[in-house]
C-alpha cells in the first residue's frame, strides 16, 4: 500500500511539473506576441504637407550640379516646392519606415516631368533610405513616409499623385502674392500676416519655419480624408500671438535667387562670398 502512494504522489508531481512547464511556455509564446505588436508602429493620425522655400533652401547651396534644382538658370524654381507629404502622430511624433518597399521610378514614370519641376531636390549626390541604401530625393521620402500612409495611401504611385494634387489644390505661392506677400531680398513681411493669409486660404492654420529670419519651410495639415486641418505648434515666447515655429521671428523674409545653371555655380548663387571656398 505504502509503495502504491508513493507512486500516486509521484505521478502527482510529474503532472504539476508539466502543467507548469506548459503554462511557462505559453507565457512565453504571448510575450513574444506582445514583443512583436509594441515592435509595429501604429497607424498615423493626420498628413504633414512641407513645402520648401527655394530662396532659403538655396542660400546653403555650395555645390552646383544638374540634380541641384538651385542650379538650372531660368529653369530654377521661383515658388515654393514640396518637401514631402509626411504621416504623423498628435503627439508630436511620426512613423518612420513602415514597410519594406524600395521606391521604383519605373512605377512613377508619368509622373517624373511634374516631380522635377514642382519636387526638386536642393542637394548633390545622394539621400540615405530605409531599404536601398542611397538613392534619389524621392526615394528617401517614399521609404520614410510614403510607406507609413498606409491605408489611406496604398502604393508608390498614388502617394506621389496624391501629393501633387494637393500642391495644386492649395497654391501657397499664389495665396502669398495674391496678399502682397512677394518674392524680395529687401522687404520683411509681418509673419502674423502670412499666417493670417494661409489661414483666409485655406480655414486652417500653417506652420512655419526660419533659417535667419528668412521663410525656410511652410507646413500644411489635412485630416486623413484630406480636409485641411490646424497644424500642431510650438509657439515661442516672442512669438506667443502667432501660430509659428520657434524659429520664426515677428517679421520675415522670402528671399530670391538668381540661378545661372551649373556651368557658374558662384555665380548662381548670390550669397557666395567670392573668396569663399565651395
Amino acid at each position: 500500500m505504502a509503495s502504491f502512494s508513493l507512486i500516486l504522489i509521484r505521478l502527482s508531481l510529474v503532472a504539476v511539473l508539466l502543467t507548469a512547464s506548459f503554462c511557462q511556455l505559453k507565457a512565453i509564446g504571448v510575450r513574444e506576441a506582445v514583443d512583436d505588436a509594441v515592435g509595429e508602429q501604429r497607424e498615423f493620425d493626420y498628413f504633414n504637407f512641407a513645402l520648401q522655400w527655394p530662396g532659403t533652401q538655396c542660400k546653403n547651396t555650395r555645390h552646383c550640379c544638374p540634380s541641384n534644382g538651385c542650379c538650372r538658370g531660368s529653369n530654377a524654381p521661383t515658388e515654393f516646392t514640396i518637401h514631402g507629404l509626411w504621416p504623423d502622430y498628435n503627439d508630436g511624433t511620426w512613423p518612420s519606415c513602415c514597410k519594406k518597399s524600395k521606391f521604383d521610378e519605373k512605377e512613377i514614370s508619368t509622373l517624373l516631368d511634374a516631380l522635377e519641376k514642382y519636387w526638386p531636390s536642393y542637394r548633390c549626390g545622394s539621400t540615405s533610405t530605409c531599404y536601398s541604401g542611397e538613392g534619389l530625393f524621392w526615394a528617401h521620402e517614399w521609404e520614410k513616409h510614403g510607406t507609413c500612409s498606409f491605408p489611406v495611401v496604398r502604393d508608390e504611385y498614388s502617394y506621389f499623385s496624391t501629393t501633387l494634387n494637393l500642391y495644386f489644390k492649395y497654391n501657397v505661392t499664389r495665396v502669398l502674392n495674391e496678399a502682397g506677400y512677394l518674392p524680395s531680398n529687401t522687404e520683411k513681411y509681418p509673419l502674423g500676416g502670412i499666417v493670417s493669409a494661409i489661414q483666409n486660404a485655406f480655414h486652417a492654420t500653417p506652420k512655419l519655419d526660419c533659417s535667419k529670419g528668412a521663410v525656410n519651410e511652410l507646413h500644411l495639415c489635412f485630416y486623413k480624408d484630406f480636409k485641411p486641418r490646424d497644424c500642431i505648434i510650438e509657439r515661442s515666447p516672442e512669438n506667443d500671438n502667432y501660430f509659428s515655429s520657434s524659429s520664426c521671428p515677428k517679421f520675415v523674409s522670402l528671399p530670391v535667387y538668381m540661378s545661372s545653371g551649373v556651368d557658374d555655380a558662384t555665380a548662381a548663387i548670390p550669397w557666395i562670398l567670392e573668396n569663399e571656398p565651395l
